[in-house]
């Protein structure tokens, strides 16, 4: 299963759940936020984890032969990227000849996870692997995964994965191995409705003897838009501002600007950061058109180019997960609210070749997917 979604609705709470059930359930958990790192790089971070999962699924003193085995083939499996063994001192085995130490890295993991599934298949537990921003995955590392997850299946390994990533794993999946749709499931998540939004306000304020005044509530629902992480942040704010037991109108406009300098400072601007002027400039011009996913070519326009010259910069905003694309010749924010952010940060639009323009009306509900360019 891979769980999608935007930022902040809930994906990693969802994977600490995961966590929670496999352990009560006596497998063994390997959790993984995924960073763009290069296949070596990738080789280390899973065979270091899946050492540590094979220690986990039995003491090394009543290792079997399917967990020699295992050890031997994880050797092999880093033996290029780590030719002092570092991973496995204190466990000295011999590379496996013939296992995971072909020079592909969808036939070594495949070797390497097969080696860890029949080891845990030999003392009855599996291993359920978590992986987190799993859609930073490079494609050779996706298609690793997809090809040894599939043999797991078809060897009924007790092995699985749940991954979290944003909207575009499910086609990055199915670009890297045709057969990845029938493997998943692609749940997506999204906001909470009004009546889920409003108890997630509520009810913690009644367990604390506070309530909230229905005009109040009304106007947090609408500020939030549903998204759980707004949510969290707002009620937290309004907390520290209200006085009486009864949470306000008044108190909720007097908390605003508490709670977006702290969604400013956190939440949108670690992200703004990472940004080069030219990427910085595109997002502010996505966000004069409004909330809504827009056309490529209109970003271009009011940067006053051709969308073909700023392709490479779309193209960088998407792989650094910044955008993504719902529709073809369209990109969306992956950051809920990032449009009101870049206004509140970038009041006037500065294109990299110094001409300062303010951006046009943002435009109305109109704009959107099914007007493919």
């Amino acid at each position: 299963m891979i769980i999608t979604g935007l930022r902040g609705v809930g994906k990693t709470v969802l994977l600490g759940q995961f966590r929670s059930k496999a352990l009560a359930a006596g497998w063994v958990v390997l959790e993984l936020e995924v960073s763009k790192h290069d296949d070596q790089r990738f080789r280390l971070d899973v065979a270091s984890r899946l050492r540590t999962t094979l220690l986990e699924l039995s003491p090394k003193a009543k290792w079997n032969e399917r967990f020699q085995h295992a050890l031997s083939v994880l050797r092999s499996f880093t033996l290029s990227v780590d030719q002092a063994g570092t991973l496995s001192v204190g466990m000295s085995a011999a590379p496996a000849d013939g296992y995971a130490d072909h020079g592909d890295l969808t036939l070594d993991l495949t070797d390497l996870l097969v080696a860890v599934g029949e080891a845990a298949r030999s003392v009855n537990r599996g291993v359920v692997l978590l992986f987190d921003e799993i859609q930073f995955l490079q494609q050779p590392q996706l298609e690793a995964l997809i090809a040894a997850l599939h043999k797991l299946v078809q060897r009924e390994l007790p092995v699985t994965l749940v991954g979290a990533g944003l909207p575009q794993i499910a086609e990055l999946a199915g670009d890297a191995k045709s057969y990845a749709e029938r493997l998943f499931k692609f749940p997506a998540i999204g906001r909470l409705n009004d009546q889920d939004a409003r108890r997630a306000l509520l009810e913690p304020a009644e367990q604390e003897g506070a309530d909230f005044a229905d005009e109040a509530l009304d106007r947090a629902v609408e500020l939030t838009a549903g998204y759980p992480y707004f949510i969290q942040e707002l009620g937290h704010a309004l907390w520290g501002v209200a006085e009486g037991t009864t949470i306000t109108a008044a108190d909720l406009e007097r908390t605003i600007p508490i709670y977006e300098s702290k969604l400013d400072a956190s939440f949108f601007r670690v992200r703004l950061d990472r940004a080069t002027e030219m990427q910085r400039a595109y997002l502010r011009a996505m966000a004069g058109l409004g909330p809504l996913p827009q056309k490529a070519a209109d970003v271009a326009a009011v940067l006053g180019r051709q969308s073909t010259q700023l392709g490479p910069t779309r193209a960088e905003l998407i792989n650094m997960g910044l955008l993504y694309t719902p529709e073809h010749g369209f990109a969306a924010f992956t950051v809920p609210h990032f449009d009101q952010f870049m206004l509140r940060a970038m009041p006037v639009l500065s294109i990299p070749d110094g001409r300062p323009r303010r951006t046009p009306p943002r435009q109305g509900p109109t704009k959107g997917p099914g007007h493919a360019e």
